[in-house]
């Protein structure tokens, strides 16, 4: 019998800026996933070679690498060991591996991935761009262009391809890449992202032509609340086209001052502000072959850019999603209003016609008024409409460039015929992760609940996980990312893109040690001191212990050690600074942020923050033995226990309640294993009475919303636990479902039936904070959680949580190893089936809530009365006669 075969290979970049201060260096790591005809089979050992070419490799001459016979079980995030050939080349890779009787499989199909990352000495071209006048508010958008000559075969033609500002490539007067507002955004002053992208299928044989659009971007448009041009004044661009030729000959294309640039129709398109577009002043061809640009001005060459150039190692943003109005209404004014049924981030595709230089404006909104217009007082000083002047030569097609919107509704004026949905289309862009996991309920309203949880993670996962996309903000909070960042992970596979914003938080860390609340801090450091805000916080608790949380989480999510490796010297200043600056281990009040949002429930800052130091010493101790860092893993355990302890003695009192008295207050401490004993017990009652005394709802805000089902269901309380997640009455998180949200809102009273509309000064209805009930939704009630020595979901510990009025769930989760799904639903009177299903390579360890009366697997029949199983791989049926509190596994609080 064939034991394992090796399928789906998967190579990835991990841009490491290690040690801090250098040069970042470029990691590859592979992994693969295995299929198996029999139950619980798993890899011994691997087998890897790579080589330069697909003939040599199959001929198993692997010039590259030849790993030999690994004897290990991991088929995740392993290092490339081999020789890296220069930029643009291909390395082509194979895989076979061992199974549990030492069999080996077939080799794998062969694969390959490209060596996209150049040195600094690889770099040729020039930094170019146009001069412009700081006074000016809005910049328009600049047309940069190169034609040159190909006379011989091409093989192969890669473009490295950068910007201080946003660019979009287009060769031979077609777009290159689908990728949007590339490279993304970073802390300019020290890094900056750049492409590689193969356009060999755009080039001709002949005079061929460079296109590029050059806009502001995070560089040096509008950016969040702290106005324009924060990292600079000109957008500049790099552009290094490398050809191979049949013959063996190469030849570069390089950005420098034989490069033209005019500006053209696009007037401006700002991330913020907003995009004019005068058709009038187009310039056909300008892309293209045999252009005429002698009117056109030289390219101004800049300094040399000083911060590191890195290849992006995260998704791309892209046009992922689109969706055509669900309705279509006249206004009394004659402007037309569309319905997307769906709240999005991104920008329509208009298609009208008119009169030469007729114009068009496209607004955008979140909401309606009460009187059918479009809500957009909540927008403060961003502005969401689109400007076009039209051509006037037949039907056109309107779409923006470089600006994006926060919207379900859109307003078109101006066009003069009837509009239909065939009209619009919406286009919704985020970064391009693949979707990982997906749960389905009995209850429609929990099914809603859940979509908007991943349109909320769609809607602001743009470069960066940012709080909102409508409003002059939209900026990388680190409160709001760590505690979404599980839910995040199960939801779409973000381990690239969290790698991704890590750099970020540490690009932003002061040398005191301190993590940012934003990142890139785009110097809101600054800026929130003298705003009206006049935050003055040194650090905020939840936010900065991001830089703890978000390692701590992909680990346990994806399995990679590295990422705890590579921040471990930040990690440990972080704690360092938190305990330097507290008084007998507790923290001062001074934090700007505390638990954003509660409802009417105010958490102690200094009470908050003790509580988050203690959660960061705890998960740093836990990483320090996991990277064998033994003296550390003592210390900042011994750490902990003194936290613990000075928080018991400042904070709790004799009658068993905690400063503060809030769901938040208890919840937190329960969970980051605060108190034990009677101390716990007490907390615990008081938590279950405090949530009754409120009527069955919650209190909690941004802090303290991600660990109350989590800490309800370690004590025992699953029931109380759903009650408040089908709670539908205000605060609640169905609240808004029942009112229509196609996304999770800012706050908990963003608009109600007795108040309308909240503070139009910060009222997103696009942010994903507080959705992170999303963990609690995969981790208990499907029961699907990591093991924090077995990363990654090698091992799964399944123990599914029944309650409320569900009748079944269904859930899966795609991780490395391959998909694992889990069902549960209620039968007869008090009964219960229960399934998992578990790829090859992986275990689990399974606690039911009941004994099971009947019990299968992959081999047949299991043995039955028990509430507890470990198995391998396979599916596996369990039937729970009634349902009872799960034996065996006590409450952890292991803060995991």
């Amino acid at each position: 019998m064939v034991g394992l075969t090796v399928m789906e290979l998967k190579a990835v970049y991990t841009n490491d800026p290690q040690p801090e201060g250098s040069q970042g260096r470029l990691a590859v790591r592979l992994g693969w996933k295995l299929s198996a005809v029999e139950s619980g089979q798993c890899q011994l050992a691997y087998h890897i070679q790579a080589a330069s070419s697909e003939e040599l490799l199959l001929a198993g001459q692997a010039d590259l690498w030849n790993s030999g016979r690994i004897a290990a079980s991991q088929s995740l995030h392993i290092d490339y060991e081999g020789t890296e050939p220069k930029a643009g080349k291909r390395i082509w890779w194979r895989v076979r591996v061992w199974d549990k009787r030492g069999t080996p499989s077939d080799w794998s199909d062969a694969s390959f991935w490209r060596r996209t990352w150049l040195e600094r000495s690889d770099w040729t071209a020039e930094w170019i761009g146009g001069i412009v006048s700081t006074e000016q508010e809005l910049l328009p958008v600049s047309y940069l262009r190169k034609s040159f000559n190909m006379d011989r075969k091409i093989k192969l033609a890669t473009a490295y391809v950068s910007s201080l500002g946003l660019y979009e490539l287009r060769i031979n007067g077609k777009r290159a890449s689908e990728e949007r507002f590339a490279p993304g955004w970073t802390d300019y002053q020290k890094r900056v992202q750049y492409q590689a992208c193969d356009v060999t299928a755009f080039l001709i044989d002949g005079t061929n032509a460079v296109g590029v659009l050059l806009g502001t971007g995070w560089y040096a448009g509008y950016l969040g609340m702290m106005g324009r041009q924060v990292y600079g004044d000109s957008p500049k661009l790099l552009f290094q086209l490398h050809l191979e030729y049949e013959d063996g000959k190469e030849e570069r294309i390089v950005s420098d001052s034989s490069w033209t640039l005019r500006t053209g129709p696009l007037a401006y398109s700002d991330l913020i502000k907003g995009e004019k577009y005068d058709s009038a002043l187009e310039c056909p061809g300008w892309d293209s072959p045999g252009f005429d640009d002698r009117g056109w001005e030289p390219a101004h060459c800049f300094e040399r850019y000083e911060g590191e150039l890195t290849p992006q190692a995260d998704p791309p943003i892209r046009v992922m999603e689109r969706l055509r109005p669900v309705s279509v209404t006249r206004t009394e004014r004659g402007s037309w209003i569309f319905d997307l049924g769906q709240n999005i981030a991104g920008w329509t595709r208009l298609r009208a016609s008119g009169r030469p230089g007729q114009e068009v404006k496209v607004h955008h909104a979140e909401m309606l008024a009460a009187d059918g217009s479009l809500y957009i007082d909540n927008l403060r000083k961003a502005i969401q409409t689109d400007v076009y002047l039209l051509r006037g030569e037949g039907m056109e097609e309107l779409e923006p460039h470089f600006t994006y919107h926060g919207f379900r509704y859109v307003e078109v004026e101006g066009v003069e015929e009837e509009l239909t949905a065939e009209s619009l289309l919406g286009l919704a862009a985020y970064s391009a992760a693949e979707t990982s996991g997906r749960i389905e309920t009995s209850d429609q309203r929990i099914n809603r609940l859940y979509s908007n949880i991943v349109w909320g993670q769609k809607g602001n996962f743009f470069s960066v996980p940012t709080d909102c996309p409508q409003r002059d903000e939209r900026l990388g909070w680190t409160g709001d990312a760590q505690i979404f960042v599980r839910t995040a992970c199960y939801n779409m596979d973000v381990e690239a893109f969290f790698n991704k914003y890590m750099v970020d938080v540490a690009d932003a860390q002061r040398e005191d040690g301190a993590f940012p609340d934003t990142a890139p801090d785009a110097n809101w450091s600054n800026f929130k001191q003298v705003s009206s805000a006049q935050w003055f916080a040194p650090d905020n608790a939840g936010w900065g212990d991001a830089g703890i949380i978000i390692p701590w989480t992909l680990y346990l999510m994806y399995g990679d050690i590295g990422i705890l490796k590579r921040y471990y010297e930040r990690m440990k200043r972080w704690v360092d600074y938190l305990k330097a600056n507290s008084d007998n281990l507790i923290r001062p009040d001074y934090a700007d942020h505390a638990d954003w949002l509660s409802i009417n429930a105010d958490t102690p800052k200094d009470v908050l923050a003790t509580q988050y130091f203690a959660y960061s010493a705890k998960l740093f101790a836990q990483i320090a033995a996991l990277i064998g860092q033994k003296e550390d893993e003592a210390s900042y355990a011994k750490l902990f226990e003194q936290i613990k302890q000075a928080f018991i003695s400042r904070f709790a009192y004799a009658d068993g309640t905690i400063k503060g008295d809030t769901q938040t207050v208890y919840a937190l401490s329960l969970y980051f294993g605060l108190l034990t004993g009677d101390l716990a017990e007490a907390a615990a009652k008081r938590l279950v009475q405090l949530i009754k005394d409120n009527g069955n709802h919650l209190s909690t805000g941004f802090l303290g919303v991600g660990y109350l089902l989590p800490a309800l269901s370690e004590i025992g309380e699953d029931e109380l636990a759903y009650t408040l997640l089908q709670q539908e009455s205000y605060p609640s998180w169905l609240y808004s479902v029942k009112h229509g949200a196609t996304t999770i809102w800012e706050r908990w009273d963003g608009w109600t039936e007795h108040g309308g509309f909240q503070d139009p000064a910060m009222n997103s209805f696009n942010h994903y904070s507080l959705g992170s009930v999303g963990e609690w939704m995969f981790r208990y009630m499907a029961g699907l959680d990591a093991d924090p020595m077995q990363p990654g979901f090698k091992h799964v510990r399944f123990r599914p949580r029944i309650g409320g009025s569900l009748r079944y769930v269904k859930a899966h989760y795609e991780s490395g190893y391959g998909r694992v799904e889990a069902n549960w639903e209620r039968v007869g009177e008090g009964g219960l089936n229960v399934k998992l299903g578990l790829p090859p390579n992986t275990t689990a360890s399974i606690v039911l809530p009941g004994r099971a009366e009947r019990a299968f697997g992959p081999a047949g029949e299991l043995e039955a009365g028990s509430a507890s199983y470990s198995v391998g791989s396979g599916s596996y049926t369990f039937h729970v006669a009634r349902i009872a509190k799960p034996e065996g596994e006590a409450p952890r609080f292991s803060a995991v």
